[in-house]
């Protein structure tokens, strides 16, 4: 019975460790080696420099990290599990982000909330309260939120309620300028009718929104983070999948960027807009909406930027790691129970011999 006993502490053991360990790696470590790969990219060969500025490396850059669409769920759509589970894999991802690379900076580009445009002001609450908890940071990081369609709702669905909710918490008005450094930063919010009068933005800004500007289509899109192959020819909508081309060509004109960040698509894509404006479109941040979540590390200085992309783990990789977690279990237990089986078959072999003697 010593022996007994003795392998079966044995076992038990390695099933706690195998379990304890494939939980621990999968819901924390796995961020560390993953986001370690990342690092803040040089401004010595920087893009979007300005006229009669060097861009070099000797100027002061603002650190700043850029993610999109991290779709909250709500109270009325999202499965608790599923709710529990996505919420903690971003904010293991964004805490480990803050603590190993320390942005100055971090812009959230829209649809912070699955369920945004029909939650009621309890559930609202109850869906900030969840934000605030998930994306905490210290005073040395600024913070800036972006409204999206999940938010508020779409143009034939939004009101007035629904923005300035939205504006009062986030302080996302739409007539601010972010300034790090001499760097403009511009927001723009979709869901205000922009007039002329209301450009009042300095020149060379840096124009983060939702809202992708005009494109047909991600055709043209490629890498590991752009949509699926079957759906990058499908023709995206104006004022539903993308800005309208006349809106798109006037923020263009009026605030001349010297560089367009957006989201919305869950997908990753660079365009060129009238060979001049560069777009660089975030891909979701969550893995309700893709395998490869990602974001973007930006050096920005007055005279150039520079961008990196920095993709966190795969859930398929999380999910292989369980499945194998499990295999070893189930070999575990098999090895006991044959072990078991010998032992029992020898002992009454044994007590057979005893008796016959």
């Amino acid at each position: 019975m010593t022996q007994l006993d003795s392998g079966s502490s044995v076992v038990a053991a390695l099933l706690i460790a195998v379990v304890f360990g494939a939980f621990f790696f999968c819901e924390y470590l796995i961020y560390f080696p993953t986001i370690l790969k990342c690092a803040w990219p040089k401004l010595s060969h920087a893009r979007g420099g300005a006229e009669g500025t060097g861009g070099g490396p000797t100027e002061p850059a603002v650190r700043a990290m850029v993610l999109s669409d991290t779709h909250l769920l709500g109270a009325v759509g999202g499965h608790w599990f599923d709710k529990l589970r996505r919420e903690w894999q971003m904010e293991r991802a964004f805490q480990t982000a803050l603590w190993l690379l320390k942005p100055e900076i971090v812009f959230i580009l829209g649809d912070i909330f699955d369920e945004g445009k029909w939650s009621s002001q309890k559930h609202w609450e109850d869906d900030v309260r969840r934000f605030h908890r998930m994306f905490r940071h210290s005073t040395d990081t600024e913070l800036v939120v972006l409204v999206g369609n999940h938010d508020i709702g779409f143009h034939y669905e939004m009101d007035w309620f629904k923005l300035q909710r939205f504006e009062k918490v986030f302080n996302a008005s739409s007539t601010r300028i972010v300034t790090k450094k001499g760097v403009n930063f511009r927001p723009f919010v979709r869901s205000r009718c922009v007039k002329r009068t209301d450009v009042t933005t300095p020149a060379c800004c840096f124009v983060p929104q939702h809202y992708p500007l005009y494109r047909v289509s991600d055709a043209s899109c490629t890498g590991q983070d752009a949509a699926p192959p079957e759906e990058r020819h499908l023709l995206f909508r104006e004022k539903y999948d993308v800005l309208s081309k006349e809106a798109s060509q006037r923020l263009l004109q009026w605030f001349k960027p010297r560089l367009v960040l957006s989201g919305h698509t869950h997908s990753g894509c660079e365009v060129l807009h009238d060979k001049r404006y560069p777009e660089v479109s975030v891909p979701s941040f969550s893995w309700r909406n893709r395998n490869n979540p990602s974001f973007i590390l930006a050096s920005v200085s007055p005279g150039g930027y520079s961008l990196s992309k920095c993709f966190l783990p795969e859930e398929s990789t999380v999910i292989g790691v369980y499945c194998s977690a499990g295999a070893c279990l189930l070999l575990l237990l098999l090895a006991h129970c044959l072990w078991m089986k010998g032992l029992l078959q020898l002992s009454l072999c044994l007590l057979g011999k005893h008796k016959s003697l």
